[in-house]
């Protein structure tokens, strides 16, 4: 996946809004974004989106709604699993007999 994808503070506050994110939440999220002078990869974002109670079905929904096609979103929730496999068990070690 290549590309930059925009979004407005408010169209996202709206979406967030009717998908039922508290407000609290969503400031959260914002002030996340600020942080990271409103630049993050889809992974981040799609992560942060999820840490602001949505479900992996509301989370895809966002990202097709700026763009992002079915392919990638794939990718990035196997990214986003990848990374909590990795975070609750450890990196994976290879070990070589010789």
């Amino acid at each position: 996946m290549a590309g930059t994808f925009t979004i407005s503070r408010i169209e996202l506050k709206r979406m967030l809004t009717t998908l039922g994110v508290s407000e609290r939440s969503i400031d959260g999220l914002v002030a996340e974004l600020n942080k990271m002078h409103r630049h993050a990869n889809a992974v981040a974002f799609a992560g942060m989106l999820q840490k602001a109670g949505l479900k992996e079905g509301d989370v895809a929904n966002v990202l097709r709604r700026i763009g992002i096609d079915d392919i990638s979103i794939t990718s990035v929730f196997d990214t986003l699993e990848e990374e909590r496999i990795r975070s609750a068990y450890g990196r994976v070690v290879d070990i070589v007999l010789e």
